[in-house]
């Protein structure tokens, strides 16, 4: 029952938010989809991009090691706001998980922002740092219980019209909130990977990386989806699907196989 709803959630998503900008936008002439530059193929995928943008991410994870009745589903809404050379984000979950013959938990997980200064280069590339916070708004046991701060570093290679590849590495640690949840000590590198195959028509890979260095338990998973950017108006629109396996884990409840699908807004 619970797979079937996550099923229907993720059709959802992306059948809403594929079909609202162009309400959104209708006009007396409606506006139609337009071919991106090479520039908007470019910072469609770039996570430090200087612009504004509405995305709206999900995880579906169907299965779990060591928990094979177990399901989880983790929506993500995030928006991003340039400030100068300073690229502001914040992000917000919700989080559903279900065992066999037990009704799902949902609720609000921890709240994230991070703040990442672009260093200033001659050629193409981008590097940043920057320092992020989260907050312990998870509902129903669904987050951490803790305050944790850290850094955030990213590199950007994108001087190719065809490829981008980078990585954002974040690291974290707890300094406050619930005496009675464990501490907490992650490090979580993205290793992104995207080839514009023309057309709009991407092929990537973002799998994101998990290291508990509190107990030692792990999770890298490797990405291989396609995406799809379009333009309408002077908005950029970014749809895509990435399955995710896990090639290499450590610890109960880390995520075997999941399905990355987005749906991301520029403005």
């Amino acid at each position: 029952m619970f797979k079937k709803g996550l099923f229907k959630s993720a059709v959802l998503v992306i059948i809403i938010f594929t079909t609202v900008p162009g309400i959104v936008h209708a006009q007396e002439k409606p506006a139609t989809p337009a071919a991106p530059s090479d520039e908007e193929l470019k910072r469609a995928n770039d996570p430090m991009a200087s612009v504004k943008a509405v995305n709206i991410h999900n995880y579906i994870v169907s299965k779990l090691y060591g928990l094979p009745d177990q399901q989880a589903n983790q929506l993500i809404v995030r928006y991003s706001q340039p400030i100068g050379p300073v690229l502001l984000r914040a992000s917000m979950p919700f989080v559903t998980s279900s065992a066999s013959g037990v009704g799902p938990t949902s609720g609000l997980g921890d709240f994230n922002l991070f703040a990442i200064y672009t260093l200033p280069t001659k050629t193409g590339n981008k590097f940043g740092i920057g320092p992020n916070l989260t907050a312990p708004t998870g509902t129903r046991d669904l987050g951490s219980g803790k305050w944790q701060a850290g850094l955030s570093f990213l590199a950007f290679f994108a001087k190719s019209r065809l490829i981008q590849f980078g990585s954002l590495l974040q690291w974290q640690a707890s300094f406050a909130g619930d005496e009675d949840r464990p501490e907490i000590s992650t490090l979580n590198p993205q290793v992104f990977f995207i080839w514009q195959i023309g057309a709009g028509f991407n092929l990537r890979s973002t799998g994101i990386w998990t290291f508990n260095l509190r107990n030692g338990d792990y999770n890298v998973p490797i990405g291989l989806g396609a995406g799809k950017v379009i333009k309408v108006g002077g908005i950029v629109f970014n749809i895509f699907a990435e399955p995710q396996f896990t090639v290499l884990a450590q610890g109960l409840g880390q995520p075997k196989f999941q399905t990355f699908v987005g749906f991301n807004t520029q403005f």
